[in-house]
């Protein structure tokens, strides 16, 4: 094993991940695309090859470790170079995943590392995440939906809830302190069907960055007219 496939490998031990020979060279070989790819296109500004690991990969791991993801269908929204999606499709790979990002660039580089992994049971979706919403074999057809993306949670529980079906379950990874953002997006996640049923604190190993996973249970239908069109979650998030 070189140093960061060990590091790869211990940090997600400490996780309670043990991962294969197999899936610890699948992480080299993204990890080594994701850096080919970057000098052509922006797909991360974390270049330092142990940042990779830490900050991306073993970041992404500890989903894995809140939701039982074997055998579900699940969506990543707004996956951009793949985070959280393919560490997640890497460590639990009889799940079936759709990748939807908004840039057309960004699936073309998913597509082949999808090939390059031999990763089976993958979709990888242009579309914005309102239309995906909207989109009938797309919307509430997901047991989970996961996202690493950067938006307030009322602004991203209407990106995703809608395509979660009722009993399923919205996973949104944020910063520490959660209190506030929590409280404004109450409203939100109440009206599209969502119910916060836990909040768990979670720490990458080997670094100082801390967690907040919240976990929101779909318990009803989203009303047809979420989500509203393009823009307009940002704009006038429910409040």
């Amino acid at each position: 094993m070189s140093p960061l496939e060990q590091l790869l490998y211990e940090s997600c031990k400490k996780i309670n991940i043990e991962l294969s020979e197999k899936q610890t060279k699948q992480f080299m070989t993204y990890k080594d695309m994701l850096l080919e790819w970057n000098e052509k296109m922006n797909l991360t500004a974390i270049t330092d090859e142990r940042e990779i690991i830490l900050k991306h990969f073993v970041d992404c791991a500890i989903l894995c470790g809140a939701a039982d993801m074997g055998g579900k269908r699940v969506i990543d929204v707004g996956t951009g170079a793949g985070f959280p999606g393919v560490p997640a499709k890497i460590i639990c790979p009889d799940m079936q995943i759709t990748l939807l990002d908004s840039l057309n660039k960004r699936i073309t580089f998913l597509n082949e590392l999808v090939s390059k992994l031999s990763l089976e049971g993958v979709q990888c979706v242009h579309m914005r995440a309102e239309d995906g919403g909207s989109d009938k074999s797309l919307r509430e057809t997901y047991d989970l939906c996961i996202s690493r993306a950067v938006a307030n949670l009322a602004v991203l529980s209407e990106y995703c809830l809608p395509f979660v079906k009722t009993g399923g379950y919205f996973i949104s990874m944020k910063g520490p302190d959660v209190s506030e953002e929590l409280k404004e997006a109450e409203k939100a996640i109440r009206v599209l069907g969502g119910e916060v049923t836990e909040v768990k604190a979670a720490a990458i190993p080997d670094t100082d960055i801390n967690h907040s996973l919240i976990i929101i249970k779909k318990v009803r239908p989203t009303p047809p007219k979420y989500p509203r069109k393009a823009g307009k979650a940002k704009k006038e998030p429910i409040m």
